[in-house]
């Protein structure tokens, strides 16, 4: 990809490249349904998440919010589908906050629990916003924040992924090893999840930004195979003139009233 063409033609031209934070107000513009963003406001609406995996007690108030809202539309909130979303909401926070910077900037932050931060949405609880607070990050040689002390420099593309990988595994174990417990959700769904959420966000951030292409490009590139314990190369596939790509885990929505598996839902190739 010509190393992401020149790192997005020198980070679109932007009179202003230097760093992370400068990153993400960048791309921050970009979005639509997600408030992006390299700070914490004070308004006690963000948790990090550093917090909730070293509490994960707080991830049953999460499960009770949702129960409610799915309740106030189903009539009903089965226990293992309040797991699986707040699961799959989760993980999109460190793998979109990943997609996004890689995406737009040629750049991947390290991902940590303690170096991001989200909010929920105060109809429909899920991460409505997201805060990227950390400073370091990786990226290629061309691009022109290379010599500031946050970058590490890696050689290629394929180097790119590597390190976004292993960030986002690092981060997702973290998760896993806390809400495992508490869900009572299987370490194979889990990492299944995991993988959905890299996936998904990967192919979402191009789309969103305009070139889908670009982003079934990354998704190949950073899952160009299985990487345990992910449980998966990139299951994008093209049918048609459309994208699709088959699941990897369960969202448990077919538990609700009314409600079926989805299209590409695991138990129906079980079935």
């Amino acid at each position: 990809m010509e190393q992401r063409e020149a790192v997005i033609d020198t980070v679109r031209r932007h009179p202003a490249v230097p760093g992370l934070a400068d990153s993400v107000t960048r791309v921050a513009p970009l979005q639509r349904r997600t408030e992006f963003r390299p700070d914490l406001p004070g308004d006690g609406e963000w948790q990090r998440c550093a917090d909730l995996l070293a509490d994960p007690a707080r991830f049953a108030a999460w499960r009770r919010a949702l129960a409610g809202w799915l309740r106030a539309r189903f009539g009903e909130a089965p226990g293992r589908t309040t797991a699986g979303y707040v699961m799959s909401w989760y993980l999109h926070v460190p793998a979109y906050t990943a997609a996004l910077l890689l995406h737009h900037e040629r750049r991947v932050p390290l991902l940590r629990p303690e170096e991001l931060a989200f909010r929920l949405g105060g109809d429909r609880p899920h991460p409505e916003g997201i805060a990227v607070l950390g400073s370091e990050f990786y990226c290629l040689p061309a691009d022109p924040a290379a010599g500031c002390p946050d970058a590490t420099v890696v050689r290629d593309e394929r180097a790119l992924a590597a390190a976004l990988r292993a960030r986002y595994t690092g981060h997702a174990a973290r998760f896993v090893a806390a809400y495992a417990p508490v869900s009572r959700l299987g370490r194979r769904m889990l990492w299944a999840a995991a993988t959905d959420a890299l996936d998904n966000a990967l192919w979402w951030a191009g789309r969103q930004g305009g070139d889908e292409g670009a982003g079934v490009a990354d998704a190949a590139l950073v899952l160009d195979a299985r990487y345990p314990p992910l449980t998966a190369a990139s299951a994008l596939r093209l049918e048609g003139r459309c994208w699709t790509r088959r699941r990897e885990s369960c969202c448990f929505s077919y538990l609700l009233p009314g409600e079926a598996e989805c299209a590409e839902c695991p138990r129906l190739r079980a079935k």
